[in-house]
């Protein structure tokens, strides 16, 4: 329960963050063009509002619904759909008099501040605690991979050599490269020998349903670093530090090797053999239906023996630069994801998560390193998916625009109000269907 608490409350600190810089945008370049900005609003507010206070010729408040944020414009067709007001006559300081290319600047000034916050975002992060990754060549005894590694034909003790023939050291980026880059084969060493895993679209497909393809292999030799309440662990009297030694008499070279074991073993009663404090101890656990008994694992500091991770370190200056690029890179490799979601063949559509697969991004302990990483990453994701061509997404607001600018026509009234209301009722059918995805995930 308390790691729930810990990701909603950074879910919901990084959302707010974001939906106020966003709807900043906005507000900063209808001022800069003299636009009358009648509300500003952080959430929405459908039928009550937590906080409102007006300032000048500004309501500000504070909604309750956390699905975004708005600014209302004079002379504007948007969210609050204000149809009496687009009945007058244009004034001045309505966001319809304004020049196309200011209206253009007010409609993408909320996207262009989540892509500068992101890439602030990532000068900061590398600034502050650089980065490091795990060097793939370093790892001694392969990987360990789940049921689904094993189906698209990797097996446990692999050493990843080649992606297409081409080397890629960051082993933390094996996996996505896989899956954007149409990588079509991946290069093992296996017992040896040099063998060649071919990747098909139904392989690409099984990879995006799954929570885990592959990690490091580990030996077994590790001890319990934490228990999990009211586990089969717990009950059985499992204490942190106990070290393991054998289960039913078998001992195990490999961690992967335990853990198959156990699932083969499904409410079944295990015999433990561990050592705790220099005494060997025998503890009987009945394992779960899920095929675990409850505890995090804490593995031998001589794992950096087999396990070495390439770290750099940047300067105030240097990091400018760096997380700049990395903000680009983000950017590109999120853009390739859309040709996964529209494809039949990988059906990534399928997949699609609302808040709860959101909230699971962020860790179960508040992290301020991985905080600030995802949301940057999720600063991205809302500039990105703000700029899509939808009625009621900036993104459309941006099309009319650029029909404007090219036929010099602008677009009817109720054209425009029936296209926010097909647009909103898009959106919301969106956010259903990601949402239920998540509730029927659960139930899996």
């Amino acid at each position: 329960m308390e790691q729930i608490l810990v990701k909603a409350a950074q879910l919901i600190v990084s959302l707010s963050l974001l939906v106020f810089i966003h709807e900043l945008g906005h507000f900063m370049f209808a001022k800069l063009f003299k636009a009358k900005v009648e509300k500003f609003y952080l959430f929405f507010n459908p039928w009550f509002t937590l906080f409102k206070k007006k300032i000048g010729e500004t309501e500000y408040g504070i909604g309750w619904l956390p699905l975004g944020g708005y600014t209302k414009i004079a002379g504007m067709v948007d969210e609050s759909m204000d149809k009496e007001a687009m009945k007058k006559p244009a004034q001045p300081w309505e966001f319809r008099s304004k020049t196309t290319g200011q209206r253009l600047l007010i409609m993408i000034g909320g996207v262009l501040m989540n892509f500068v916050l992101a890439f602030i975002i990532y000068i900061g992060v590398l600034y502050a605690w650089g980065e490091s990754y795990l060097t793939t060549s370093s790892l001694e005894y392969g990987i360990s991979v789940s049921e689904t590694g094993q189906q698209i034909g990797l097996e446990n003790g692999d050493k990843i050599l080649s992606l297409d023939g081409m080397y890629l050291d960051n082993f933390y980026k094996i996996i996505p490269t896989v899956l954007l880059d149409e990588i079509k084969t991946v290069q093992v060493l296996r017992d040896g020998h040099k063998v060649i895993v071919p990747i098909t679209d139904d392989d690409i497909a099984l990879m995006l349903k799954s929570k885990g393809i592959m990690d490091v292999r580990m030996p077994f030799d590790c001890q319990v670093d934490k228990v999990i309440k009211d586990s089969p662990a717990d009950i059985a009297g499992f204490k942190k530090k106990d070290a393991f030694v054998s289960v039913d008499g078998n001992e195990f070279k490999f961690y992967d090797q335990f853990k198959t074991y156990l699932s083969q073993h499904k409410n079944q009663i295990v015999k433990f053999v561990v050592s705790r404090n220099g005494e060997l101890m025998n503890i009987p656990v009945t394992v779960s239906e899920a095929g675990t008994i409850g505890f995090y694992t804490q593995f031998d500091k001589h794992s950096a023996d087999f396990m070495k991770y390439k770290a750099t370190h940047y300067s105030f200056f240097g990091s400018i630069p760096a997380g700049i690029e990395k903000g680009y890179l983000t950017t590109v490799n999120y853009l390739k994801q859309f040709k996964l979601i529209f494809s039949t063949k990988t059906k990534a559509y399928e997949s699609l998560g609302g808040f709860i697969a959101i909230g699971n991004i962020f860790p179960g302990q508040w992290d301020w390193f991985s905080f600030w990483n995802m949301t940057a990453f999720l600063s991205i994701i809302l500039g990105i998916m703000n700029l899509l061509p939808i009625p009621a997404l900036d993104g459309g607001h941006v099309m009319f625009l650029f029909f404007e600018m090219i036929t010099g026509r602008k677009p009817g009234e109720k054209f425009m109000e029936y296209s926010q209301i097909a647009g909103m009722s898009f959106l919301l059918l969106l956010v259903i269907y990601a949402n239920a995805n998540d509730i029927i995930k659960l139930f899996h």
